[in-house]
């Protein structure tokens, strides 16, 4: 349960680190409301919203699935300067997580954190490492409402664009679904995902050893 605790915690605060990506990128391409909204700082109770940001993560996470963002900033896009700072504002999200993933690396990779299955320092910062990594990846990909289809979002004729935005309430249940049914394509994610992990020079079988601590509600009570 440890770990459950240790992931947990520092998953939200790198949600926050996450959404204040996008806050600060608004608030430099244009949109000075997000100040007032509170969102120009790591308190999480300002990025909460009951679904996107505690349901629907958990679901994922507790199935063995993918780390979500979860987040919930709202930008007033039409106050951006540009079609380039819209675009900036929601891949900024998803780059603010990489000095997260640089950090972990680096405590593995000068024995700062042992890797070794024993330590629960070990399997927690692989987990969340692997997290990480499987954040940015699925962000990226050009799905409503996913960062990576609002980066290009702006660059849509506004027909296609509507049409697409309409699906933004079912992309992440459509990207769940698929992984579900289709086997091969969630192997091959996550393949990618520890393919990474392990070129980081963190061997991926901690992360592995940290999902296992992780779900402890599989090991009974």
């Amino acid at each position: 349960m440890e770990c459950f605790i240790i992931v947990t915690v520092l998953w939200i605060f790198s949600v926050c680190v996450h959404e204040f990506g996008h806050a600060w990128a608004a608030y430099c391409g244009g949109d000075h409301t997000v100040r007032d909204k509170g969102y120009l700082t790591l308190n999480p109770l300002n990025y909460t919203h009951p679904l996107y940001s505690l349901l629907i993560p958990a679901l994922f996470m507790m199935m063995g699935g993918i780390g979500l963002p979860g987040g919930a900033v709202y930008i007033e896009r039409h106050l951006l300067r540009s079609r380039g700072w819209d675009t900036w504002v929601s891949l900024a999200g998803p780059a603010m997580q990489l000095p997260i993933i640089f950090w972990i690396t680096v405590a593995f990779r000068t024995g700062l954190v042992p890797s070794t299955p024993e330590h629960l320092s070990s399997i927690s910062l692989a987990m969340l490492l692997q997290l990480q990594i499987s954040a940015i990846l699925l962000n990226l990909i050009p799905i409503p409402p996913l960062d990576g289809y609002q980066a290009i979002a702006p660059w849509l004729r506004a027909g296609v664009r509507q049409d697409l935005d309409n699906l933004s309430g079912y992309g992440m249940w459509i990207i769940f679904g698929l992984f579900r049914i289709i086997p091969p394509l969630n192997y091959l994610f996550w393949d990618i995902v520890t393919g990474i992990t392990d070129l980081l020079g963190v061997p991926s079988y901690l992360a592995a050893t940290g999902w296992d601590a992780f779900q402890f509600w599989r090991h009974g009570f």
